[in-house]
């Protein structure tokens, strides 16, 4: 894998909701199983903007798919289609698909699903992938722990692999996303008040980072995080800070 593959965000990246465009769906649907890869991409490409269960076992067939333009629409339109049985398959094409276009793709698309399944995937794409999908399975890791789908064991892990990220990605982009993540992260583990270490080794960071890196952005970010806990401790801590 080559770093050039980290990029500026692309369109596919942000999918905010809005009213489906246009299009006809029947048409879209037939068109994902045509022999033809431009109309393959044309109908995924379609259904990364139109909520189309119907749409969901097609474009589990294109993540496999020859064409890596396809396999990217593919993986983005069962991101604005989560559905359960996609995940095992989202997974596995992370396993053996190298093309940093789809690998971010379908990390995004693991974030979306929620599954408490993804995270161990996830945690091995943040340590080791290239820098435009470790900065997507930093933000995924956050929302799985938003969706309070993870075990408390889970979210260990999780919070020790997102403070790595933090205190080491030579990305700042990166690191700010792990930021983002252990300030919800550090909600959850919180409120189990199972295990004070866990919360004090991720505030400890995210304090660091709030006051050493050498980014402002991800300072920034950090200290949006610390904020978010609600911690009145944490909070005259970042007064101190200045």
């Amino acid at each position: 894998m080559q770093e050039d593959a980290f990029s500026p965000l692309e369109p596919l990246d942000e999918l905010p909701p809005h009213s489906p465009p246009e299009v006809d769906v029947e048409l879209m649907l037939q068109q994902l199983q045509d022999p033809d890869p431009y109309l393959r991409m044309q109908a995924a490409r379609a259904f990364c903007e139109i909520e189309e269960p119907r749409a969901v076992k097609s474009l589990l067939a294109l993540v496999r798919d020859p064409c890596p333009l396809v396999r990217v629409g593919a993986a983005y339109a069962l991101g604005r289609n989560p559905d359960p049985a996609e995940v095992e398959v989202l997974i596995e094409g992370l396993r053996w698909d190298w093309n940093g276009y789809v690998r971010k793709g379908l990390v995004w698309a693991l974030g979306n699903a929620k599954d408490p399944r993804a995270y161990p995937v996830l945690l091995e794409v943040l340590a080791e992938d290239i820098a435009a999908v470790r900065l997507w399975a930093a933000s995924a890791l956050g929302q799985l722990a938003q969706a309070q789908v993870l075990s408390s064991a889970a979210l260990h892990e999780v919070a020790a692999a997102l403070c790595r990220g933090l205190a080491q990605d030579p990305i700042a982009a990166v690191r700010g996303n792990c930021a983002w993540s252990l300030g919800i992260l550090g909600q959850q583990v919180r409120q189990a008040l199972e295990d004070p270490t866990v919360y004090t080794t991720l505030t400890r960071q995210l304090l660091t980072s709030a006051s050493r890196d050498p980014d402002w952005g991800v300072r920034d970010d950090a200290r949006l995080a610390l904020q978010k806990l609600a911690d009145p401790n944490l909070v005259e801590q970042l007064d101190n800070l200045g």
